[in-house]
């Protein structure tokens, strides 16, 4: 707007002072080597203006061309944009489907001009690995990468996503504890870091793990609990295996006084202490469990162990049953404890007394054996016809 009004102040100018300087035009000369110009003030001035509006017009033409092709390029941008958008809505429906060919070509295609680029290459490349190509999918992982720049957390969560469903779990593993560093809480990160752990056996780390996972909200309670009683395990059966029941031992007693003294890993060890052979230790450790806090697992471990001092644990067993009331499971591991050193009477006493609590086919058996033992055979055989009914009522498909 500017050069337009311009361009009308020198017109005016030129007429307004034209005719006052007719009369007196004064004269130009421009020489060169070859050529010698001679004109008026006037035709100079006039020369000069034609020469601003050719330039205008010039200028006004170059810009119109311009802005054509900024708008042409912005359509044709804004078509592959659109079709990106649209190429991306099907591979939705795609994934839904389980088409995951279709869902790979679809998120790939026109990639570069989607709304979130790096996207469409992770969800191809999960695609790509569910169809087995695995060479489509580390393309599709490596462009991503490519174009997160900074934010590489999403990439390489898929790049772990990726190596479990390869079963290259070491490798899993290892960016698992990169990620960790950066974010220690991301709850896709944990959940993954939990199936490397237990793939690898990386027992420590997942304890160190599970903290994290109940702040970020990774399972429920009751999951933590169980993988926290796996890793224990995990950890018992490493030092088992590296220096046998010494040290197991050795390993138990390193342990802190809370670790020791939860009931499921007080189980576990006894119960790694018989595979190992050394009844005595595991004895102990259920005999200390049960003086500390009962629990019915604890009891359960007792027929399994063969000691030289079962006296100790009638002892035990007795007592409970005076504190704890008649319990079934106390007065039948009491008569299996008896049975084991030939006291048939008592045992037989102890087997009626977890009957009259409760029917048991294996109660049933037990008293049975013993009434044998007591030259009882007609009671014995009534007794093996209670537990026989009891089974098939219990099973009736049987």
């Amino acid at each position: 707007m500017l050069k337009v009004l311009l361009l009308f102040a020198l017109l005016l100018a030129g007429i307004v002072l034209g005719p006052m300087v007719a009369g007196h035009q004064g004269y130009v000369l421009i020489q060169t080597d070859n050529y010698n110009v001679e004109t008026s003030v006037t035709g100079l001035v006039i020369i000069l203006i034609l020469a601003m509006v050719v330039l205008f017009v010039l200028e006004w033409i170059l810009r119109r061309i311009m802005r054509t092709g900024a708008h042409t390029r912005g359509w044709f941008a804004g078509r592959k944009r659109r079709r990106a958008r649209k190429q991306t809505e099907q591979a939705l429906l795609k994934l839904a489907e389980g088409d995951y060919q279709q869902v790979e070509k679809l998120m790939s295609k026109n990639a570069d001009h989607a709304e979130q680029p790096v996207v469409n290459y992770l969800l191809a490349a999960e695609a790509a690995q569910q169809r087995g190509d695995e060479a489509r999918a580390n393309q599709h992982l490596e462009r991503a990468s490519d174009l997160a720049d900074n934010d590489q957390i999403p990439v390489e969560i898929t790049r772990v996503r990726l190596q479990l469903a390869r079963n290259e779990n070491h490798a899993a593993r290892h960016g698992v504890d990169k990620l960790l560093e950066i974010t220690p809480r991301h709850p896709e990160v944990l959940r993954l870091a939990e199936q490397a752990y237990i793939r690898t056996g990386a027992w420590s780390s997942l304890l160190d793990a599970i903290p994290s996972m109940a702040k970020a909200g990774v399972g429920d309670e009751e999951h933590r609990d169980a993988l926290a009683q796996l890793a224990w395990i995990g950890l018992m059966d490493q030092a088992r295996a590296d220096q046998g029941s010494d040290g197991l031992k050795a390993w138990w007693k390193n342990q802190s006084r809370k670790t020791r003294h939860h009931v499921a890993l007080q189980v576990a060890m006894a119960e790694h202490l018989i595979e190992c052979d050394d009844h005595d230790t595991a004895q102990q450790i259920v005999l200390d469990g049960l003086k500390r806090q009962y629990d019915d697992r604890l009891v359960m471990v007792i027929p399994r162990l063969k000691t030289n001092n079962p006296e100790q644990v009638e002892k035990a067993l007795r007592q409970h049953i005076k504190t704890q009331g008649d319990r079934p499971i106390l007065w039948s591991t009491l008569g299996q404890s008896l049975v084991k050193h030939g006291e048939w009477k008592e045992a037989s006493l102890a087997f009626r007394a977890a009957l009259k609590q409760r029917p048991d086919a294996f109660d049933y058996a037990w008293l049975a054996d013993t009434l044998d033992r007591l030259h009882q055979p007609e009671e014995a055989a009534a007794m093996r016809r209670d537990g026989l009914l009891l089974t098939l009522q219990n099973n009736p498909s049987q």
